[in-house]
């Protein structure tokens, strides 16, 4: 009788997604360190150990309850978030090119924007599944109003790159609930209208610099080139297989910035290569895809739209973060899912695959239902 209490006590946990999740975490703590050696800290190393304990009893107590429970605080969950990012807005401290998105607690620095990801998925996606039809131009309206809120507090810090990780999110759940491509078409008519306009009224100096030098980063070498071409240097230096354990000249000479958290991914492709970036990438597939296979086997859209809102947010970190560090995308300061030092990030990311988890183990033990609840 134990031993099948504690088979299925093992099926609720997905052992493909947590074992890509450990793997990530991993090789985030391996890099972390070689990036920080040169530092003589171990500082980095504490905080992301410290996140990385308190997702994982984030999720284990999740698994507790249903995710329906969550479900029922949306509405708590969305102001929770909206008072969030109104203390940010007030209380909040900035950095050196103005982003105030931190809020400090001693020598605690936690990053609310983060924590919001994880709910507003929940809010976000409780909201679309109660809806009748999101076609209906007012429950479209409605629901955009709650997206808006969210992204035009996140873009009043400014943080533009974590401001397009919830449109990304927003926009695939509310596609995956059937919204018609006619409202994607119009939303790309006004993104085009509007750009000129927030080239020359909304964005920043350093914002337009950081675009022109994603373009021709070779122009500004020193400046705000800078970053990318040290970047794509560690990158391509370490060839198929690396230049070894705390060998990188661009990482452990000090050339490579923000090595331990923007450019984490550069320090892998130096010391490890190609062949271990290319295990990065596929790890972190695996976990997006789980996230994705996991909603098309929920058993209700509330539960769907969750895995959908999560596979969302891997999936734009992702391959913004590496798309970043290759010269294929501007530098935003998105971090890499689970290995870029970040202990808000991890924090949110755990506590998204925790939600992801209770969905897939709840699935099991219900069939899956058509009907909106």
């Amino acid at each position: 009788m134990e031993v099948r209490k504690k088979e299925k006590k093992t099926r609720m946990y997905d052992p493909v997604l947590c074992t890509a999740v450990i793997l990530a975490m991993t090789v985030g703590l391996w890099a972390i360190g070689c990036a920080t050696r040169s530092l003589g800290s171990a500082r980095y190393l504490l905080v992301q150990g410290t996140a990385a304990v308190l997702g994982a009893a984030f999720i284990f107590i999740t698994m507790k309850f249903d995710y329906e429970t969550f479900g029922r605080l949306a509405p708590f969950i969305f102001a929770f978030n909206v008072i969030l990012l109104l203390v940010v807005l007030f209380f909040g401290t900035g950095d050196e090119v103005g982003t105030r998105g931190w809020i400090r607690i001693g020598s605690l620095s936690l990053q609310p924007a983060e924590l919001v990801k994880v709910g507003f998925i929940v809010a976000f996606a409780r909201q679309i599944s109660a809806a009748d039809d999101v076609n209906n131009p007012k429950t479209l309206a409605f629901l955009l109003l709650h997206a808006g809120l969210t992204v035009g507090l996140i873009l009043l810090q400014p943080d533009y790159g974590t401001a397009f990780v919830f449109v990304v999110m927003a926009f695939l759940m509310l596609l995956m609930a059937g919204l018609k491509i006619k409202y994607v078409l119009y939303a790309l008519g006004a993104c085009a209208v509007a750009a000129p306009a927030a080239w020359f009224f909304v964005l920043k100096d350093y914002q337009k610099k950081r675009f022109f030098a994603f373009l021709n980063p070779e122009a500004d070498p020193l400046g705000s080139g800078y970053h990318v071409m040290q970047s794509k240097i560690a990158a391509g230096s370490g060839k198929l297989f690396g230049s070894g354990l705390f060998k990188g000249v661009q990482t452990q000479l000090g050339y490579l910035p923000e090595k331990q958290t923007d450019f984490v991914f550069s320090v892998i492709s130096e010391e490890m290569g190609f062949a271990g970036a290319a295990a990065v990438v596929i790890i972190l597939l695996v976990i997006i895809v789980k996230c994705f296979n996991i909603a098309k086997n929920s058993r209700d859209m509330f539960g769907e739209l969750i895995c959908v809102g999560a596979g969302a947010m891997f999936l734009f970190h992702t391959f913004e973060n590496i798309g970043m560090c290759i010269g294929l995308a501007p530098v935003t300061g998105i971090p890499l899912p689970f290995i870029s030092c970040g202990g808000s990030n991890m924090l949110a990311s755990l506590m998204v695959v925790g939600l992801v988890l209770n969905v897939r183990a709840r699935s099991k033990m219900v069939p899956k239902i058509s009907e909106k609840e």
